[in-house]
């Protein structure tokens, strides 16, 4: 009677299996960044928005606005109106490093956090109706996320995603590029500058970096240089970090980068190019110094396999002479080096990612869907 039992219980298993994998699977790459939410699926749509949620404030501005939730450039746009939030920090939900995951704080971040992981869903499947869909998921993290911090974004695609991974951004770039060895990845996002080093295997923490010098430091800099050179002048860090994505450089240039900043009240032209190269130049220390360590550290056969394959992706791989800076250092300190990249730097780690969740198979998943199980009864 009891091996009837199991034997029937087995098969209920096995027709459960079968029935789930006959319905109909939707694959998600995420780059879930501080910055930008970039999503890549195969049923080709392809969209980012920038990673901010606001809440209208009073009744008013939810009359105006006609839902409770606005996002991405509405949110930027509309932000006088709105109570807004960026959950992301670092690369990593704000406040998600605190001992205790039970601070009001950590909850809302990771309310807030869900809410964004819900509108890319419907992004991604275009409002349509997911009920006999599966909706799988690859997470881009930052290289070094750590364990905590991996969990809590499990946590946050948790009852959104049907089935989610959770992979090294740098990782997924070269994932997508098919570099599975003698690469190294250079990821620079608003938060933080992953690098890893691809040699034929899954990353180990050996072979990655990450380090928090990045997209949003250059805002700093040059906010802070802009308000010790010109004093009169009145402006946000919102402002100059736009004016920065359409302008970066390092290179030294013959003509001048003006920005109108209001003096005043009046729109007043100031020449800003000395202190937009050095804000720009400003993240090229940690990650030369990467560099070095990825490198010094291989195995010397193989150091100069990496040298000739260092690839730059993210949006801060845009910072006009970026790439040339980086090849002068490593010629100085390491002889040689040739940088080239990426051709999609927005969608690089979304389409790696893509393409990762792609090549699981569905018995990886069905692992995947049991850790999540067992994470939810323990807690």
């Amino acid at each position: 009677m009891a091996n009837e039992t199991a034997k029937e219980a087995a098969k209920i298993a096995a027709d459960k299996k079968a029935a789930d994998r006959r319905k109909k699977v939707l694959n998600i790459g995420i780059d879930l960044g501080t910055s930008r939410c970039v999503i890549a699926c195969d049923n080709g749509v392809r969209t980012f928005i920038p990673s901010y949620v606001g809440f209208p404030k009073d009744a008013v501005s939810r009359k105006m606005f006609g839902r409770d939730v606005i996002f991405g450039d509405d949110a930027i746009k509309h932000r006088m109106a709105l109570n807004l939030y960026r959950p992301f920090d670092k690369g990593q939900l704000k406040h998600g490093d605190v001992p205790d995951a039970n601070t009001k704080e950590y909850k809302d971040a990771v309310s807030i956090a869900k809410t964004l992981v819900k509108y890319l869903k419907e992004l991604a499947t275009e409002g349509k109706d997911t009920t006999n869909t599966t909706v799988r998921a690859v997470l881009g993290a930052p290289a070094l996320a750590s364990r905590v911090n991996k969990k809590t974004l499990l946590d946050i695609a948790d009852g959104v995603l049907d089935d989610v991974m959770v992979a090294s951004e740098p990782f997924c770039v070269a994932y997508g590029l098919k570099l599975y060895t003698a690469a190294l990845i250079i990821d620079i996002g608003a938060g933080t500058v992953d690098l890893c080093r691809m040699h034929g295997i899954i990353p180990t923490e050996e072979d990655q970096i990450t380090t928090l010098n990045a997209g949003d430091y250059v805002d700093k800099v040059f906010f802070d240089l802009l308000k010790k050179d010109f004093p009169e002048a009145n402006f946000t860090v919102n402002m100059v970090k736009k004016f920065k994505e359409e302008n970066a450089f390092i290179t030294n240039q013959s003509e001048g980068v003006f920005i109108e900043l209001p003096v005043k009240g009046k729109p007043t032209k100031h020449d800003v190019s000395k202190e937009l190269r050095q804000a720009c130049r400003a993240i090229v220390p940690e990650i030369v110094e990467g560099i070095r360590r990825l490198i010094a550290t291989f195995d010397p056969e193989f150091q100069d396999s990496l040298k000739e394959n260092v690839i730059l992706a993210g949006g801060g791989s845009q910072i006009i002479g970026l790439k040339k800076e980086i090849e002068d250092y490593m010629k100085e300190a390491l002889g040689y080096g040739r940088v080239t990249k990426v051709e999609e730097p927005l969608y690089a780690g979304a389409n790696g990612a893509l393409m990762l969740c792609r090549d699981m198979p569905d018995e990886y998943w069905d692992q995947i869907r049991s850790k999540a199980s067992e994470r939810r009864k323990d807690g």
